[in-house]
């Protein structure tokens, strides 16, 4: 939000918010759509008003300091409410918004999902942006929910922020895929024992703080993996596969969907993981929103795209 669509001078404190996510002034001003020199005049503003460095400098990152999370955390439920209150009596309708909406997700559903998204979101809302935000170990996207920066996150950690919404969009089973000609692509060939020996292809974790159900199942078992190759992508993972000796363990739908592609082969897990749940997540000042309750709906009739795969 600019500072001229901003009639509560919040500015300011969604700057500071910002700053302290991206810990960077060039991060933040392409977060905020803004010049740098903007952003640091706005950090100059802010050290003025609140007597403190709020951010210092550390190697290539800014740290906040004491004083600046304690503003931040009251900044972003106060901004939470005032965003609330200034929507509340929009009204809304998708065939002539221009507004933009931001998804943030990764690349761990398969590609017809968001194709589905993007058709629909086109048909009903010609003139509005959609724009995916892809995730990474470094991404707060709590606080991203809370300022605003996005809408939704769409997730399958096993334990989701409790403070947020949710609404499932896909179950499904944990399967494992490998070249068409691995020796354990034959039925009843791949044991527990042979899954913890083998070399595995990882891609790299989307969130520092949790683990997926994979390696949650594993750290319960109070066993690993090989995890002899990583890539930093998903949708790359499976094409990493054929010709070599390397297992992955994904989601069903996904490894249906790549199967179609590639020769590789599907194989049921010798380890009984919970089901992989896919959920979209989001803020509760966005929970009545006309627009937000519309996106919701456009990414839960995307979703049966996936248990189609699923079905084969």
């Amino acid at each position: 939000m600019s500072r001229a669509d901003d009639p509560f001078e919040t500015y300011l404190l969604r700057v500071l918010c910002a700053l302290i996510a991206e810990q960077s002034v060039s991060r933040t001003a392409i977060r905020m759509n803004q010049s740098q020199p903007a952003i640091s005049a706005a950090l100059k503003r802010l050290r003025e008003v609140f007597n403190d460095p709020l951010l210092v400098r550390d190697k290539n990152t800014m740290v906040p300091t004491a004083r600046a999370l304690a503003v931040a955390a009251q900044a972003q439920a106060a901004l939470g409410l005032l965003d609330g209150l200034l929507r509340s009596g929009d009204g809304f309708d998708p065939a002539t918004t221009e507004r933009s909406f931001t998804v943030a997700m990764p690349d761990y559903l398969a590609p017809p999902f968001l194709a589905q998204v993007v058709r629909a979101f086109r048909a009903q809302a010609p003139h509005a942006r959609l724009v995916a935000q892809p995730l990474g170990p470094q991404y707060d996207y709590e606080m991203a929910l809370q300022d605003g920066t996005i809408d939704i996150v769409i997730g399958n950690w096993p334990e989701p922020p409790e403070h947020l919404h949710m609404s499932t969009l896909l179950e499904d089973e944990v399967v494992c895929i490998m070249a068409h000609d691995h020796p354990f692509a034959v039925p009843g060939q791949l044991t527990v024992e042979r899954f913890l020996q083998a070399p595995h292809l990882v891609p790299m974790p989307y969130s520092i703080a949790q683990r997926g159900v994979v390696e949650s199942t594993l750290a319960t078992m109070r066993v690993s993996r090989d995890r002899r190759v990583q890539c930093p992508y998903f949708g790359l993972a499976p094409s990493l596969l054929p010709g070599t000796d390397l297992i992955m363990t994904t989601s069903r739908h996904f490894a249906a969907y790549h199967a179609r592609q590639l020769p590789i082969a599907i194989v049921p897990s010798p380890i009984e993981f919970a089901r992989m749940r896919f959920y979209q997540l989001w803020h509760a000042s966005q929970h009545r929103a006309a627009p937000h309750v519309w996106l919701r709906g456009l990414l839960t009739a995307a979703a049966p795209v996936l248990t189609d795969l699923q079905a084969g």
